[in-house]
């Protein structure tokens, strides 16, 4: 039972997801609910990316500063530190940011909205409610969660700065040299595409259990537990993927 139940979600989910794909490239193209939608997920979701980039680049400092000053390679830490920002812990750590926020948001509202029948209201009015309602939501996360993630890395890097000047007194300038003498493009560039998978993750399965939730209050919850959950594993499983694939494609990713 278990294994079919998979299956049916599974099925359920690429036929969403064909779906979506098909319809993206249909006019009319929702433009003002898409900006309005990049509005409500980047700038709601800032605040929150750049203080977890700022404590996680801290956090990544202490631990690199506490092994490396062992095997006395100081002079590295401010490499080591920018190569595991940008190249693998920004653009994960966001993703996972917004999949928690952004995820739940996404699947209570449409849940919410089916509930409510205002879903077979809009169907009423002879309008596609999937292009209306979960199209934007889902263009909108691949075109957000990139911009977040190039936040995430800058606040990360300063959080490294600020705990190694803290403890080491380095200049702006010497940091900066010694960050990004490792630092090409291949280690940022690729890395923050991806992103944009984790995105069209968050926005499908999101709106997936949303659009498609029980009616009454319990499917409500439940499609914002799920978001959250399904998006969250299905985001460390592509990124297991997708980082095999960079590195196979940009053979310079991996310094």
């Amino acid at each position: 039972m278990i294994v079919r139940a998979a299956l049916d979600f599974l099925g359920n989910l690429g036929l969403f997801a064909l779906r979506a794909a098909k319809l993206a490239f249909v006019p009319p193209f929702e433009g003002d609910m898409i900006r309005r939608q990049v509005g409500d997920i980047g700038v709601g979701s800032l605040p929150l990316v750049v203080a977890c980039g700022f404590a996680v680049g801290l956090v990544i400092s202490l631990h690199t500063r506490s092994s490396l000053i062992r095997f006395g390679a100081e002079s590295l830490i401010p490499a080591a530190q920018s190569v595991s920002i940008f190249s693998e812990i920004g653009p994960l750590v966001a993703a996972l940011l917004v999949a928690g926020r952004v995820g739940a948001g996404i699947g209570a509202e449409l849940a919410g909205m089916r509930v409510d029948e205002e879903i077979d209201a809009v169907e009423a009015f002879s309008i596609d409610s999937f292009k209306l309602l979960v199209i934007p939501r889902i263009v909108a996360c691949m075109i957000a969660l990139p911009l977040l993630t190039v936040f995430m890395d800058v606040a990360g890097f300063a959080g490294g700065y600020a705990a190694e000047r803290a403890a080491s007194h380095i200049s702006l300038h010497l940091y900066l040299d010694r960050s990004f003498a490792q630092i090409r493009w291949v280690t940022f560039v690729p890395p923050t595409l991806k992103t944009v998978f984790f995105g069209f993750i968050v926005g499908l399965i999101s709106s997936w259990f949303g659009y498609t939730a029980d009616e009454g209050a319990g499917g409500i919850g439940r499609a914002a537990t799920n978001s959250v959950v399904a998006s969250s594993l299905l985001i460390i499983v592509a990124d297991v993927i997708l980082v095999k694939s960079i590195f196979f494609l940009f053979p310079g990713t991996a310094i």
